[in-house]
């Protein structure tokens, strides 16, 4: 994943949104070369009774794994 430089992504910010937007593939912003953070897209379908990190967990499918846990 190629890291944009801060000062690159003030720049190009409204370009880079619409580009995670449309193409659904996160963009990593940063200094030094060092990703500090992650410009991904918000969830087209998401739960209105969940808070936003629970409906991005979900959306990532962070919490597949439970699945197959035992109750």
């Amino acid at each position: 994943m190629r890291i944009i430089p801060t000062t690159e992504a003030r720049k190009r910010f409204a370009n880079l949104v619409n580009a995670v937007r449309y193409s659904n593939t996160p963009i990593a912003i940063g200094r030094h070369n060092k990703a500090e953070v992650l410009l991904i897209k918000f969830p087209d379908t998401n739960n209105p009774h969940l808070n936003a990190e629970t409906n991005m967990n979900q959306y990532g499918q962070a919490f597949n794994f439970l699945a197959t846990e035992p109750d």
